[in-house]
């Protein structure tokens, strides 16, 4: 039985799949908005809208939490200086998944994880 089994292996070690995790995250917050499949696009959505949280809570301890995960420290300055305060009246919700249809090599169902504007 899989109780309590929760997130995708991906088809990946466990130190690979952290490390795919932590690189997509870090170009979410750069780029504002990937393009990636489906499954890991779940699994990157709550990863980033942590670490959006991280940087609306904006004390030493949260910073030094994102540094951990994030590989880029001017994405962490980004995310402290622009995106924590642009969310800071949202409660939740930072992003949105749009499904693309299928990648033209494998047919791997494809999404686009992009980061929501401050209106809305």
């Amino acid at each position: 039985m899989a109780h309590r089994i929760d997130g995708r292996k991906l088809g990946r070690a466990t130190d690979h799949r952290i490390a795919l995790f932590r690189n997509l995250v870090t170009d979410l917050l750069r780029h504002e908005r990937i393009i990636t499949t489906e499954a890991k696009a779940r699994e990157v959505k709550g990863l980033a809208e942590k670490m959006i949280t991280l940087g609306k809570k904006g004390d030493l301890h949260a910073r030094r939490q994102a540094l951990a995960f994030v590989y880029d420290r001017a994405i962490v300055e980004k995310l402290f200086d622009n995106l924590g305060p642009r969310y800071a009246g949202r409660a939740g919700g930072y992003s949105r998944m749009v499904k693309i249809g299928p990648r033209m090599g494998d047919g791997a169902r494809m999404a686009q994880l992009e980061l929501l504007g401050e209106e809305a």
